[in-house]
């Protein structure tokens, strides 16, 4: 859970920054599914994840800034990848190809997508087929910190924590 939260926390930081910039952005969490096909649509990069590199990647008119960061493992395996599209035809007209992307790869894994809107600053998640939007850095945080931490994983510190409070 520690190197979760420390990934969380780096994500986090970066949409921040990418948020209040209206800077698009689309990271793709990976979960129990691995999505290697995509990540060979992008360049690798296999980096330790940091807010900066996040940022730097998706600023506009550079190479990679249009598609997808893949995160596995506390790192960034690519950068620029290519992501199904959505087959929803009832989505708002609003929703641009950034979150019909971030559909499309919750649709078809069990990722979890975040998504920076370029034109409102807007941060949304997108999981298992539906879109999460309007979410602050903070309840961003809470969300992935609860889908990308089972709670058995949970349960399994809280008792080592009570477990030494009560030894110390």
């Amino acid at each position: 859970p520690e190197t979760i939260r420390k990934t969380v926390e780096k994500v986090a930081e970066s949409v921040d920054t990418l948020s209040k910039n209206r800077i698009g952005a689309l990271i793709v969490i990976e979960r129990k599914t691995k999505i290697a096909d995509i990540v060979r649509t992008g360049i690798a990069i296999d980096s330790e994840i940091s807010a900066e590199l996040l940022v730097n990647i998706f600023v506009p008119n550079t190479p990679l800034h249009d598609g997808a960061v893949v995160l596995r493992e506390n790192r960034i395996m690519a950068a620029g990848c290519f992501l199904p599209l959505t087959q929803n035809q009832d989505l708002m007209q609003e929703l641009g190809t950034r979150h019909r992307a971030a559909l499309g790869m919750s649709e078809t894994s069990d990722a979890v997508v975040v998504v920076v809107s370029e034109e409102t600053g807007k941060i949304s998640i997108a999981l298992e087929g539906s879109l999460t939007r309007n979410l602050t850095v903070e309840s961003l945080v809470r969300a992935l910190l609860k889908i990308l931490i089972p709670d058995s994983e949970k349960k399994e510190s809280r008792k080592i924590l009570l477990w030494r409070g009560k030894n110390s």
